[in-house]
């Protein structure tokens, strides 16, 4: 209901507790409420959530602690510590943001954890920074510590990982095997890493996979075990040639052998960075150097790369190379690592070559092919994408490639 304000006689409604526009009181007797201040408001944390508590008596500028929750004792009491990277904050509810962003993806993890519950934590962000070669290796190693699955990551000294490494076994395409010096090697590498992870998440104090080394023996045995890479003997690159056209996949191991890329490289190349105009082809990977480098297509091989090219759009692939098995459905065509590997070792055995031969053999060849032929060191350093110290020649204008397509071609 409107009233006239006794005072100026304006009009207001007669719930008001004063005149809005003079301010004269139309109910003394009323006492105006205070407003609540809602910032001020505490939200009550849920269960197993964390802690939030106040540091009082002293002088300080983020009173608020933040403990998150990592277990219960043996009592079934919470086991908190102190949240990460920062614990103290100005206010309550800043707290409590902090703890429902920590419990979004929570990143402690509990001390009794086995090991093989912090081997898949930890593989589950170091397999997003490696490449799928450095993921097998891992996981292979992984193979032979079954000894120390079950067992809590405290109770891990270096007897233990000695342990695997001296007596682990795996089964490996249905045989079981004890690891080579070389895998040796990777398992303690996998539980240096690992266990650098565990003392970072304060798990353990001490990694005992650094407080020893390999031995001499061991070493040894490493060193006599790596083989050296090795360029196609003559008459081995003529079997090649003569079967290019009957056998699947030689003419991506020939066009290796005449443009020195590295086996993970070939499976990067787009179709995009294919110039079948100016005969070049572009990719790289590895070092910075290695990366986004220009190859010229040297012509023997010219022909071979326009028919991948043209059997990578029929496929609808974005990549030149392409894997397809005879066996399979064509989903996946990817050409991976493994995919080459398979590949290189089934040409090898059918047509006898040397059974030490490796995948990375055809970039080996064309090394090996450029230095016999006489071609320019600063052309081979640019083509292979190895580093080049020399600041004058790091950089190749449109007019010096024609150079590098004049030294390639020097190789017959």
């Amino acid at each position: 209901m409107i009233i006239k304000c006794p005072e100026c006689e304006l009009q207001v409604s007669d719930k008001a507790l004063s005149c809005p526009h003079c301010g004269f009181p139309l109910q003394p007797d009323v006492k105006p409420r205070k407003p609540r201040n809602k910032n001020n408001k505490r939200r009550r944390l849920p269960n197993g959530f964390g802690q939030i508590s106040e540091i009082k008596n002293r002088n300080l500028r983020n009173p608020f602690r933040a403990m998150v929750s990592i277990g219960k004792d043996e009592n079934g009491r919470p086991i908190c510590k102190p949240l990460k990277p920062e614990s103290y904050f100005p206010t309550y509810n800043d707290a409590y943001a902090a703890l429902v962003e920590y419990n979004k993806n929570p990143y402690d993890l509990n001390p009794s954890i086995t090991v093989k519950e912090l081997y898949e934590k930890w593989t589950e962000e170091y397999f997003k920074t490696i490449g799928e070669s450095s993921i097998r290796g891992t996981e292979d190693a992984w193979r032979y510590c079954a000894a120390v699955y079950n067992m809590r990551v405290i109770e891990v000294r270096a007897r233990h990982i000695k342990g695997c490494m001296e007596e682990g076994k795996a089964t490996i395409r249905g045989k079981e095997q004890t690891p080579s010096a070389s895998m040796k090697n990777k398992i303690k590498t996998l539980f240096n890493q690992m266990l650098d992870y565990a003392v970072e998440y304060e798990l353990v104090d001490r990694n005992y996979s650094r407080t020893f080394n390999l031995s001499d023996e061991t070493i040894k045995e490493i060193q006599t075990v790596k083989k050296e890479h090795m360029a196609f003997a003559d008459l081995e690159m003529e079997l090649l040639w003569q079967h290019v056209d009957d056998k699947r996949f030689i003419d991506v191991l020939l066009i290796q052998c005449y443009s020195g890329w590295r086996p993970q490289e070939l499976g990067l190349i787009e179709l995009a960075n294919v110039d079948l105009v100016k005969g070049t082809f572009s990719g790289g990977m590895k070092t910075e150097s290695g990366t986004d480098r220009v190859v010229p297509i040297h012509s023997r091989i010219r022909y071979l790369v326009e028919r991948k090219y043209t059997e990578a759009q029929k496929l609808g692939s974005d990549y030149l190379f392409n894997y397809v098995d005879e066996n399979s459905n064509r989903k996946n065509i990817k050409l991976t690592y493994s995919r080459y590997q398979k590949a290189f070792g089934r040409i090898r055995d059918e047509l006898n070559l040397n059974p030490e031969h490796r995948p990375h053999d055809g970039r080996k060849h064309f090394v090996t092919a450029v230095k016999k032929y006489g071609v320019d060191e600063y052309a081979i350093k640019y083509m292979v994408g190895h580093k080049i110290s020399d600041i004058t020649e790091k950089v190749y204008t449109d007019r010096e490639f024609k150079w590098l397509k004049e030294e390639i071609e020097k190789i017959k």
